[in-house]
């Protein structure tokens, strides 16, 4: 089979014929993949921004087709059409499982070896989680896999594996923002619209879209902003966001974009009392963020991980939300690329080009 593997950080991807994947063991299935989105995250890796060790497959954005079924799962079944992504449903007998928060699940901690090798021979770990979805088959835990329905397109079923589900699922179950709160978006990507549509699904006003591109702004109104600020041109962005939220501040603040600069400004847009949401990956320090800033306005600084995902309960109820036109996928695919073009696709959403880019199987 073909992947597409990172041997050197800053270069291309090398599309790899030959390349092996390991049988299902106990509790796994094996996936032939039908579809998988290019994520930021990716990109930080491939990058060297986190460390790692190379080789390896990125992609964790993904839906496919079960394969093989090892020995012990239930509930799955040869053929069954299904997303892979990196929040786990949980064993459901550590403490994380029985207090509701199988997403934190012990066994998420557990070292992801690489089920793939190269034509050489040689392990091939999974980079920016488990799945290695940038191949086209993998094997992985059956925690990792959800049944959805046949007839909805895989290349919208794979973004509920990961952008959409860190957007909407950071705003409805971490944040779990009510009905007429301020809302402020930072960063108006893939991860960014979805923070919007949750926004949108909470009954949040006014929901404030923030980027350095005015035409992702212009996407963010479709998806349901009130209000954008290009924080490039505009004079004091903050200022801004403090007078549309009537002087008070913004209560919730989502920040989808790795960057710190990005979470300074956005965690100045809170109010008091508000909270804002760490979403996007980055690296560096907090040291710009002072004690007294939360003693005196009792601010909460926090982060999510895949949305909190619930998945049994969370992505049955968004592929219901877009079958009935609730919730816009569609609308989220820039580009379609077959595996061997990979590196375009990622050269495109690094410009900032694309809001998701999906590879094809």
């Amino acid at each position: 089979m073909k992947a597409a593997i990172c041997y050197e950080f800053n270069q291309p991807l090398v599309i790899e014929d030959g390349v092996e994947v390991d049988d299902p063991g106990r509790g796994e299935v094996k996936i032939k993949l039908a579809a998988t989105a290019v994520c930021h995250s990716d990109l930080h890796f491939f990058k060297g921004e986190i460390p790692f060790k190379l080789p390896g497959i990125g992609g964790h954005e993904s839906a496919g087709y079960i394969e093989e079924i090892g020995e012990g799962v239930t509930g799955l079944n040869k053929g069954d059409a299904v997303i892979i992504g990196t929040v786990t449903s949980g064993c459901g007998h550590c403490y994380y499982c029985t207090i509701g928060l199988r997403h934190l699940c012990v066994s998420r901690r557990q070292p992801m070896e690489g089920r793939h090798r190269n034509k050489a021979g040689q392990r091939l770990a999974p980079m920016a989680g488990p799945v290695a979805g940038f191949a086209e088959y993998t094997t992985v835990s059956e925690t990792l896999v959800t049944r959805i329905p046949s007839d909805i397109p895989m290349d919208r079923a794979c973004l509920l594996a990961c952008g959409v589900t860190s957007g909407f699922g950071a705003v409805v179950n971490r944040a779990q923002v009510g009905p007429f709160s301020s809302v402020v978006v930072m960063g108006c990507g893939g991860v960014g619209l979805n923070a919007i549509q949750g926004a949108l699904f909470c009954g949040a006003d006014p929901i404030i879209a923030v980027d350095i591109l005015d035409s992702k702004l212009e996407t963010a109104r479709k998806f349901g902003a009130t209000h954008v600020i290009n924080s490039k041109k505009e004079k004091d962005a903050v200022k801004l966001v403090w007078d549309l939220t009537s002087g008070r501040g913004a209560d919730y603040v989502f920040v989808t974009v790795g960057n710190l600069e990005a979470l300074r400004l956005g965690f100045s847009m809170g109010g008091p009392r508000s909270m804002t949401v760490v979403i996007g990956l980055m690296m560096g320090n907090l040291a710009s963020l002072m004690p007294m800033e939360f003693i005196m306005t009792e601010k909460v600084l926090t982060g999510c991980g895949g949305g909190s995902l619930r998945t049994s309960i969370d992505i049955p109820g968004l592929v219901s939300l877009y079958k009935t036109g609730r919730l816009k996928l569609d609308e989220l695919i820039t580009g379609r690329y077959p595996l061997e073009r990979i590196n375009e696709a990622m050269a495109s959403l690094e410009r900032g080009e694309a809001l998701r880019n999906v590879i094809l199987f």
